[in-house]
C-alpha cells in the first residue's frame, strides 16, 4: 500500500488501465460461460451465421454506414488533437525526468553523508562525523608525527575540518569531485573513490557531489556574512581563509609562521610579489584561483584538477579580496 502511494501519477494510470482491463476480460468471461448450451449438431446448417440472410446495400450505405463514419471522424479529431497536446508536454516531461533525477541522487547523497551510526536509511560514510551534520564545518582526529624526530611517536590533533556548505563557492564540481575520490594527502582527508584507493564507486562520488549542490549557501549571503565578520581586515581574512593552506599547523590550532607556506606555497619575504609583479593580477588570483592546465602570474604551473588554489569571488567581495592581497604582499 505504501508503495502505492508514492508512485508517480503515470504509474498511477497505467495501474488503472491494466486493472480495467482485467476486469472488462474477466467479465466477458464470465458472459461467455453463461451462454445458452451450444445447439445440436446439424443445426448450424441453419443457423450458422454466414448461412443468414445480411444487411441489403441500402442498410449497409445508410444510417449504419455514417455511424461508422461519425465514429472514424471523433477517433481521428482524437488522433489530431490528442498527440499535439501530449508533445507539447514534452518538454516539461523531460525536465521534471532530469530534476527526478537529481532530487533521488542528492537523496542518496545524503544518506552517504550521514555518520555511520545515524539512524537514517541507507549506506552511510560519515562525511558529517567531520564536516558538521548540515556540512558547516567541524573537527576531526587525526595523528601527525614530528619530521624532525622521527623516533617521537606521533601524536592526537583536532584537525579543523572545512565547512562543505560553502565548498562549490571554490571549487568547480570537478574538483570536488577529484578531492573525494583522490582525498587530501597529509590531512585527515582520506580517498573515498574506488580510483583512490576508496570504498565508493562513481555513482557513489557523483550522489555526493549533488547532495553537496544542494545545500550550498547562496554567495550573497555568504559575502554579507563574511563582511559582517571580518570587514576589510586583510589580517583577519587571510587567518580565516588562506592559513588553512599557507600556515603550517593552522589546521590544529598550532600556527607556524603566518603565510610560511604549508600545503600552499610560501607568501612571505616579498614572493607573492615576485610571482604576481602586477597586484590586480594577484587580485584576480584569488578571486579565480588555478584553474586546469593553465599558467598564473610568473612561471606559475596549472594544478590538477582537485589540489589547486581554491578561488574566493563567490565567498569574499572585491575589497575584501584587495585587503587579503595587500596583507599578502607585506608579509
Amino acid at each position: 500500500m505504501t508503495q502505492l502511494l508514492a508512485t508517480t501519477a503515470q504509474q498511477k494510470l497505467g495501474i488503472g488501465f491494466v486493472v480495467a482491463t482485467l476486469v472488462v476480460v474477466a467479465v466477458y468471461f464470465v458472459l461467455h460461460l453463461r451462454r445458452r448450451e451450444s445447439p445440436p449438431p446439424g443445426s448450424e446448417i441453419e443457423l450458422a451465421p454466414n448461412r443468414k440472410p445480411y444487411l441489403s446495400d441500402e442498410e449497409l450505405e445508410g444510417p449504419r454506414l455514417e455511424r461508422a463514419q461519425l465514429f472514424v471522424l471523433a477517433m481521428m479529431a482524437i488522433i489530431a488533437i490528442g498527440l499535439p497536446i501530449y508533445w507539447l508536454r514534452e518538454p516539461g516531461r523531460q525536465a521534471g525526468a532530469i530534476n527526478g533525477f537529481a532530487h533521488r541522487a542528492e537523496e542518496r547523497g545524503f544518506e552517504l553523508f550521514q555518520p555511520a551510526d545515524s539512524t537514517v536509511h541507507g549506506a552511510h560514510f560519515g562525511c558529517a562525523t567531520c564536516h558538521g551534520p548540515k556540512g558547516e564545518g567541524g573537527v576531526a582526529n587525526y595523528s601527525i608525527s614530528d619530521p624532525a624526530n622521527k623516533d617521537a611517536p606521533p601524536r592526537q590533533v583536532q584537525w579543523k575540518a572545512p565547512a562543505l556548505d560553502t565548498v562549490l563557492l571554490r571549487f568547480s564540481p570537478e574538483e570536488v569531485r577529484t578531492i573525494l575520490v583522490y582525498g587530501r594527502a597529509n590531512t585527515p582527508m582520506p580517498a573515498w573513490g574506488v580510483l583512490g584507493g576508496g570504498p565508493m564507486n562513481d555513482q557513489q562520488i557523483d550522489d555526493l557531489v549533488a547532495y553537496l549542490a544542494s545545500i550550498q549557501l547562496k554567495p550573497k549571503d555568504v559575502q554579507a556574512a563574511n563582511l559582517k565578520e571580518y570587514g576589510t581586515d586583510g589580517a583577519k581574512l587571510f587567518d580565516a581563509f588562506c592559513s588553512r593552506c599557507h600556515t603550517k599547523g593552522w589546521s590544529y590550532g598550532e600556527s607556524d609562521v603566518i603565510g610560511g607556506g604549508a600545503f600552499g606555497p610560501n607568501l612571505t619575504n616579498g614572493a607573492t610579489v615576485r610571482q604576481f609583479p602586477a597586484r590586480q593580477d594577484h587580485i584576480d588570483f584569488v578571486g579565480a584561483g588555478t584553474e586546469f592546465a593553465k599558467p598564473y602570474g610568473v612561471r606559475g604551473i596549472g594544478s590538477d584538477a582537485g589540489g589547486g588554489m581554491p578561488g574566493f569571488a563567490q565567498m569574499l567581495t572585491e575589497d575584501q579580496i584587495a585587503a587579503i592581497v595587500d596583507y599578502e604582499r607585506r608579509l
